[in-house]
This record gives structure tokens, C-alpha cells and sequence, in this order.
């Protein structure tokens, strides 16, 4: 998948999730207009709309909702994981600039 498409599903998401363009894009630290632009772009590759817009609310579509529920949780993972992959890297020592001696011992018993 094209990194432009996961970026416009975020931006989807965010929406979504905070029922607002203005909130979504200060999370975003995007304007209201590109994140709004980001949004139609996405609704017409796919050709759905996946939020109703009025003067006061924004809300998912019925194709919106199913969005939502089915790809939202799945990037929630993979947040939790680089998450949890930050933590062990606090936890250990950086890794040497070197190689181990294992692979030392290999690469020389190659040459001939």
C-alpha cells in the first residue's frame, strides 16, 4: 500500500475518532483544510463517502463506521507495539557498533 494511502487513512481516523476536523487536525498538527482536503482525496479513490459533514458535526457513514471498526484497532496495534519496542530499547544497552564475535569467526573461516 502506497504510504500516501496510510496517511490519508490516519487522517480518516483521526476524524473518526474525534468527531471533528478542527480537533483532529490540531492532533495532527495539520491545517483543517488539508486535513480536510486529505479526507475528499481519500473518499474519491474509494468512491464512498465515510463522514457526513454538517455546520456542527461530523459523524462516520455507515462505510465509515465500518472502516473505523475494521482498520482503526489495527493501527492502534501497531502503535501499542513501536510502543512497547521503544520501552525494551530503554531497558537495554544501545547496540555495539561491532560485530558480534560469532559473526566475526564466520566471515574469516569463508576466506580462503
Amino acid at each position: 500500500m502506497p504510504r500516501q494511502n496510510v496517511n490519508d487513512l490516519l487522517a480518516f481516523l483521526a476524524v473518526a475518532r474525534e468527531r471533528s476536523f478542527t480537533k483532529a487536525a490540531a492532533k495532527l498538527g495539520v491545517s483543517q483544510s488539508a486535513l480536510s482536503h486529505t479526507v475528499r482525496g481519500l473518499e474519491a479513490r474509494l468512491g464512498l463517502r465515510l463522514l457526513t459533514r454538517t455546520t456542527r458535526s461530523v459523524s462516520p457513514t455507515e462505510a465509515g463506521e465500518r472502516l473505523l471498526q475494521t482498520v482503526g484497532y489495527r493501527f492502534e496495534e501497531i502503535e501499542a507495539e513501536l510502543e512497547s519496542l521503544s520501552e525494551l530499547r530503554r531497558s537495554r544497552p544501545a547496540p555495539s557498533a561491532f560485530r558480534p564475535e560469532s559473526m566475526r569467526s564466520m566471515r574469516s573461516s569463508r576466506r580462503p
